[in-house]
């Protein structure tokens, strides 16, 4: 038998406002200015603050635009009661004079504002279309050539089978043709730069460069190792090779440093420009001895609700017209203006939380502040700065995430300065930071014919004082992208 019952839950649930605030404060500085021109294209309430001039010229712009025309007067007769249903207070919505809602960032004055450059180059495809509009070959090959640079990848391989592309170009283009004939055409493609363009495999990519240079006895040698003993020369296996080449140390030196020098991917460097600028979202400056914290201005925009909206509100506020097609303007400016104002809060409430947390990083790293010394780094995770700064782990875990910071000694991400401790022999906690620099320095420094193991750079570690373990060596190496001793072997 089904028995019904009441029971009372409580529950947690985040509001919108809530919701947009963590959605903002996870975005960097681009990221924001992105989010912005999206906002303000949705919502015409909310504008960037204007100079003086700029925001005269609109409100005579708006001025005379407005209008009441008589036939909306007599419409308001007849349907006033709709109106009445919906009549509200609209005082909070009407800024008063020079009392607009709006937000101006905490930045620093003294900033700079510049525009990003942004390079124009010519992409891998145009590059090689040019090289195909010299190339003395039929319209039906430059047709079929044109498509498979299409096919082509971002590393310049083509990783689509031929019999593939045959049957592309028949359902796309209705052109009949074949593996022999794109066979064919792929060559004449091979022939363009970079050296490699157009290779279906590593293998082949290497042969074309080393085919378009001096045939010398090194580069055959060359050759033989790519088609007949690439597994040996990937794992580094010298002896096997000097035994199946029938070459000495100082000839298969030769050849690999001519493999070596070879372009695995020949796309990449010709592909449009792939720079990713770093925007500080944080700038931290030295006064005194003393450290000073500001936004970047594109992470502080000046935000303001449209004045002209609040004017307009007034205007139906103050109007005798009562009907049904002004309840509904009046509802959706209302509409718009809430939705002006709870961004902008949120902004403002973005950027308290980024500088409160910056603030706290840069007090608790403030020896590194202010010397720049990696060795100065304070064991430091993430509850350290939540619980100092009375917020949630994940909120400090939000503001960390892909920003920036602007120093005397240069640009850091923020979770380079989040890191484990280790304990050391004298008891003091270090950042495992340092333990990291210490590998790469020690690496760095190696002989290549003998490179240090794992167990190795571990007692180098215990000599220095630092307890850690081999399988802690080998996860910081791992993090630096750091091959094993064997595959850092040079011959």
């Amino acid at each position: 038998m089904l028995k019904q019952g009441l029971s009372q839950k409580l529950l947690q649930k985040l509001s919108p406002q809530q919701i947009q605030f963590i959605q903002l404060l996870q975005l960097n500085t681009l990221e924001l200015e992105k989010r912005l021109d999206e906002e303000m294209t949705e919502n015409p309430a909310l504008e960037i603050e204007k100079n003086e001039s700029e925001a005269e010229q609109e409100d005579e712009k708006f001025e005379s635009e407005e209008n009441f025309d008589s036939e909306g007067e007599s419409e308001g007769e007849d349907e006033g009661n709709d109106y009445d249903d919906y009549e509200t207070d609209l005082g909070d919505y009407m800024g008063d004079d020079g009392d607009d809602y709006s937000y101006t960032g905490q930045t620093d004055p003294n900033e700079e504002r510049r525009e990003l450059p942004f390079a124009n180059v010519n992409t891998l495809y145009d590059m090689l279309n040019e090289q195909l509009d010299a190339v003395n070959i039929s319209d039906r090959e430059k047709l079929l050539a044109r498509h498979l640079i299409g096919m082509l990848e971002e590393d310049g391989y083509l990783r689509r089978a031929l019999k593939s592309v045959a049957n592309d170009l028949a359902f796309l283009s209705q052109v009949q043709t074949n593996e022999q004939e794109l066979e064919k055409v792929l060559h004449v493609i091979q022939t363009f730069d970079p050296p490699g363009i157009g290779a279906r495999s590593l293998e082949e990519c290497l042969t074309i460069q080393l085919n378009k240079m001096e045939q010398t006895h090194q580069v055959q040698q060359a050759k033989k190792i790519i088609h007949h003993h690439m597994d040996d020369l990937a794992k580094k296996h010298y002896d096997k090779l000097m035994k199946a080449l029938k070459i000495d140390r100082d000839d298969l030196k030769g050849v690999i440093d001519t493999i070596t020098h070879l372009n695995p991917k020949p796309g990449e460097s010709q592909i449009s420009t792939k720079t990713h600028y770093i925007i500080p979202d944080f700038i931290v400056t030295t006064i005194d001895n003393e450290l000073h914290v500001t936004l970047n201005s594109k992470n502080a925009p000046e935000l303001r609700v449209n004045r002209g909206y609040q004017e307009t509100l007034k205007g139906y506020n103050d109007s005798t017209i009562k009907n049904k097609s002004l309840k509904n303007q009046v509802q959706f400016i209302k509409q718009k203006l809430d939705s002006a104002k709870w961004f902008i809060d949120a902004i403002k409430q973005r950027q308290n939380t980024l500088l409160q947390t910056m603030k706290c990083i840069v007090e608790f790293q403030k020896e590194f502040f202010l010397s720049g010394d990696i060795e100065r780094l304070q064991p430091m995770i993430l509850k350290d700065i939540a619980d100092r700064i009375g917020m949630d782990i994940s909120t400090v875990s939000r503001v960390a995430n892909s920003k920036y910071v602007q120093t005397d000694f240069g640009i850091f991400s923020l979770k380079e300065f989040f890191s484990e401790g280790i304990q050391t022999d004298s008891g003091d906690e270090v950042s495992n930071r340092e333990v990291k620099q210490f590998l790469k320095d020690k690496i760095g420094k190696e002989s290549k014919k003998r490179p240090l193991t794992d167990e190795k750079l571990t007692d180098l570690l215990n000599e220095k004082g630092y307890n850690i373990a081999r399988r802690t060596v080998a996860k910081y190496r791992e993090q630096l992208n750091i091959p094993v001793a064997r595959l850092r072997k040079e011959i």
